[in-house]
């Protein structure tokens, strides 16, 4: 794994910098430097997918990302850690987008309807990167540095995913209820996003009929 020499990853993960860590979204729009921020991350992050299907990561240095997205490896440095941490916001900006999501739904509709029930934010950040997110989920398959990615952006949801769900029922996020149903909700997701990526309709509107799906068969697998 080819990583930084000097600094730190600044925003290494969404996920937990953009909800968890500050108790919330923030409301209105993010300062102009941070949407300028969030948009290098995400064209890194493209750019980073794009060499690692076509050239494997092993092949793909630091230097081949930083041109690709016209920046220094310096500059690269400031926005992650190592290689296979660039990929990263394909993951969080997707996973970001349903906390929000889920904190604005109303308390009388299942939580589950905020994902599965029609068109939503995750729907929406797959079609802006769909192509990219589909090959990025693809490589997890075969990269271990990838999939070590892809999981603990799942790993770090989940606590957020519970403080959500702790919310909603007037618990702590340490309580088993909300944890145990985080981990459903995250898990469906997380096998829901494959499906839709190695299966042979991976449009971005047919991802929320496989969360959905998913969602039945854990609901259904715990009642059986």
């Amino acid at each position: 794994m080819e990583t930084a020499h000097a600094g730190g990853a600044e925003g290494r993960s969404g996920v937990t910098a953009g909800t968890a860590a500050e108790g919330g979204p923030r409301l209105g729009r993010p300062p102009l430097t941070e949407r300028r921020k969030a948009a290098t991350r995400l064209e890194i992050a493209r750019e980073a997918v794009r060499l690692f299907a076509d050239r494997g990561v092993a092949a793909t240095t630091a230097d081949d990302i930083a041109a690709a997205a016209g920046i220094s490896q310096r500059t690269l440095w400031r926005y992650t850690s190592s290689k296979e941490l660039c990929v990263s916001p394909l993951l969080t900006y997707a996973l970001d987008s349903v906390t929000v999501l889920m904190r604005s739904w109303p308390r009388d509709r299942p939580l589950a309807e905020a994902v599965s029930g029609g068109p939503s934010a995750l729907t929406a950040s797959a079609s802006a990167d769909a192509d990219a997110l589909r090959d990025l989920v693809r490589l997890t398959r075969t990269e271990p540095g990838l999939r070590a990615v892809w999981l603990q952006v799942h790993h770090d949801a989940e606590r957020v995913f519970a403080e959500v769900i702790a919310e909603r029922t007037g618990q702590t996020p340490d309580e088993l209820e909300p944890r145990v149903r985080a981990t459903l909700f995250n898990g469906a997701l997380r096998i829901a996003v494959e499906q839709w990526a190695w299966g042979p309709d991976p449009r971005p509107e047919s991802l929320p009929r496989a969360i959905a799906r998913a969602l039945g068969i854990a609901r259904a697998g715990l009642s059986g």
